[in-house]
């Protein structure tokens, strides 16, 4: 009987309901056990968020440092034949309920010379997020097969305003008079996560145990953007600098941190309205002469699971 243990932690549910569709081909066999984890928080994230806690919350995420969970009970019996990761991405780093999970003695017993499929449902910027997570398997001993991300569709100009106003008023949208699409995942992406499942119950029973190929590659796991590579790489390294800072300045909720912080949001806000649309136009002027080392670099983030899509059936 093939054993799948799937780790998780939604705060707004658009993450469950990808669990809950990727695992209900698997759920729907006998011939499958399925274990399902629920991180949980010692000190429940709130949402929506308060403006203040929300952006209070960044320091320690970026720096790989979360607040505990408890002790989650891993399944008894044989090692599972494959783990799954599903985790959100706050400030383009995972989120503190899976690095606390990470940091656990739990996850090395669970990872470390197991399959792992790592899976992340976000606004559109996820790569940063899962560099640190691939690292952080590779420390662990785990054999990471494919990652999966299922983002919001909407542009990244629109999702800007739709993503934050949806975590600090718990309202999903559409804004103004449907000019900013709704936030978060389409549901027909939602549900069409149930390939995944498909794949990994029809392919996994047939793999030799020590078979470490993609299970999901020509089934669109991954739609990496170009435009938002470097975008990414720039916010990350900014988020790390002045999270340091805020840092040595108390710790969460500290009266002179959160003076700082408010006016790092400020400077921040700005950039990405002012400095941000003008380097999008430099490396649009630029792409036709980078088209080969772009094309290098998106399938380098893209892997292990690929960006391919034949596997699907045509629309």
């Amino acid at each position: 009987m093939p054993r799948l243990v799937f780790v998780s932690w939604s705060q707004t549910g658009q993450l469950d309901q990808i669990v809950s569709a990727l695992t209900a081909p698997l759920e729907a066999d006998p011939a499958w056990q399925v274990t399902k984890i629920t991180l949980d928080p010692v000190d429940p994230y709130p949402f929506p968020w308060p403006f203040l806690r929300f952006f209070d919350t960044f320091p320690e995420t970026v720096v790989g440092i979360a607040p505990p969970i408890a002790a989650p009970a891993l399944p008894d019996g044989p090692e599972p034949d494959l783990v799954i990761l599903a985790y959100q991405v706050w400030f383009l780093s995972p989120a503190g309920p899976m690095t606390a999970f990470l940091d656990r003695p739990e996850a090395r017993r669970l990872l470390a010379g197991r399959r792992v499929i790592t899976l992340v449902a976000c606004r559109n910027m996820w790569i940063e997020a899962q560099r640190v997570m691939v690292a952080r398997l590779a420390s662990l001993g785990a054999r990471h097969l494919d990652h999966i991300a299922i983002t919001d569709t909407a542009h990244p100009a629109a999702t800007f305003i739709s993503t934050p106003w949806w975590m600090l008023t718990g309202q999903r949208g559409p804004l103004l008079g449907g000019l900013i699409p709704r936030a978060g995942v389409p549901n027909q992406d939602i549900a069409g996560s149930a390939r995944f499942g498909q794949a990994i119950r029809d392919e996994l029973p047939l793999r030799e145990p020590n078979d470490d190929r993609p299970l999901l590659s020509g089934l669109g796991a991954v739609c990496v953007r170009p435009g938002l590579i470097a975008a990414e790489r720039i916010g990350r390294r900014s988020f790390m600098i002045w999270g340091s800072l805020l840092r040595h300045l108390g710790r969460p909720g500290a009266p002179l941190r959160r003076i700082v912080l408010i006016g790092y949001v400020v400077f921040l806000v700005t950039m990405i309205l002012t400095v941000a649309p003008l380097s999008a136009l430099i490396r649009a002027l630029l792409a036709p002469f980078r088209k080969a080392s772009q094309a290098l670099e998106c399938a380098q983030i893209a892997a292990p699971s690929g960006e391919g899509r034949e596997r699907l059936a045509p629309l």
